[in-house]
């Protein structure tokens, strides 16, 4: 079958367009990937002991990547999602021979184009869509750089950057089914693609509008997603929202409850990179709303925000009542109510009374 995105291309495109990564001697860069490695089994340990998690599964070692690297993972990752939406929209129908020839070669330089620009920023990630149960990937150059600009203690600021991802590879290890739920939720927007009657082309259309006025306001949550949702895609969306939301909240809470017991210059580092997240010029402003990175930076506060909450009322155990089964998630609109999120899941009164919670 001819493809719509040629993603050789797109890889070829993220790595020639991709940031050149900082100075580092061959012994430097040696170094570097040592002490990433050392210290995710160190933060592996601290998140397991203040979060009460423990990983169900055998997980391969840390991958330390470059920038060239953590876009080729995600295009594997992006053919894997987009593959199937993009089939649906069609139809099923095979592109002709200008789309197949011309079209996919576009695409994929787009795509490539993006992965580009988010090569340069990300520190962490796990990645779920191209392994199971995931991979943990640290992209080095882009660590060594932001802590280099910060002016950041580099034992402290890896570590504290460690603490965050590594949380995230907990909660996809020990809770066994929440991998399958997330993809099943992406596979539910793909399925989705093709509700309602509106046709892709009038809600591309109308989605660039959309994007625009994003622009102008800061307090917009307008994204790229919103070139592709149906009313059925903006429900699966909701829930992929909150759960996105509790996962990012949750690792924030963890790196900054473990940060002061295990990293002296933590409230250094924090109020430096957030200065460093709330800035940019105007163009790079602009590509952040739309890539829907600055609604990530949200999910940070917000998702921290309603896991304290919780924490404060019930205590971690009782917080971590939330990983029981899909149907114990919060809500989209519990994130900014607690209290409903601990009546549903406690019953009423089970949050009555202050806990003393770690952190």
């Amino acid at each position: 079958m001819a493809q719509f995105v040629d993603w050789d291309l797109a890889a070829a495109t993220a790595g020639a367009l991709g940031k050149t990564g900082p100075r580092a001697s061959y012994e430097e860069a040696t170094e570097v990937v040592a002490d990433l490695r050392r210290l995710t089994e160190e933060a592996a340990g601290h998140v397991s002991a203040y979060t009460g998690l423990q990983s169900q599964v055998a997980h391969p070692p840390v991958r330390i990547v470059d920038r060239r690297d953590w876009a080729a993972v995600n295009v594997a990752g992006l053919r894997e999602v987009i593959t199937p939406l993009i089939t649906r929209l069609s139809g099923d129908k095979e592109p002709g021979a200008i789309t197949d020839a011309i079209g996919s070669r576009l695409t994929g330089v787009q795509a490539g184009s993006v992965l580009a620009y988010l090569s340069g920023r990300v520190l962490g990630q796990y990645e779920v869509f191209s392994a199971d149960p995931g991979q943990l990937l640290l992209v080095a150059p882009n660590i060594v750089e932001v802590e280099r600009k910060l002016g950041a203690d580099q034992r402290d600021f890896r570590l504290w950057v460690c603490l965050h991802e590594v949380t995230h590879r907990t909660q996809f290890t020990s809770v066994p089914w929440m991998r399958a739920h997330f993809l099943g939720e992406v596979q539910s927007f793909v399925d989705a693609s093709q509700a309602g009657n509106e046709h892709f082309a009038d809600r591309l259309r109308r989605a660039v509008g959309t994007l625009s006025d994003a622009i102008r306001d800061p307090e917009s949550r307008a994204s790229v997603l919103d070139l592709v949702q149906t009313p059925g895609q903006r429900a699966v969306l909701d829930r992929l929202t909150a759960l996105m939301t509790l996962l990012e909240g949750h690792a924030e809470f963890v790196m900054d409850g473990v940060g002061p017991e295990v990293i002296p210059t933590v409230e250094q580092i924090r109020a430096r990179f957030n200065r460093r997240r709330e800035a940019g010029n105007p163009l790079e402003k602009a590509m952040r709303k739309l890539l829907g990175i600055d609604v990530k930076m949200r999910q940070y506060a917000e998702g921290r925000k309603f896991v304290h909450g919780v924490v404060e009322r019930v205590g971690m155990a009782g917080f971590n009542k939330i990983f029981s089964s899909p149907l114990t998630l919060p809500r989209l609109e519990e994130l900014g109510d607690p209290d409903a999120w601990v009546a549903r899941v406690h019953g009423p009164g089970g949050g009555s009374g202050p806990v003393l919670a770690q952190g």
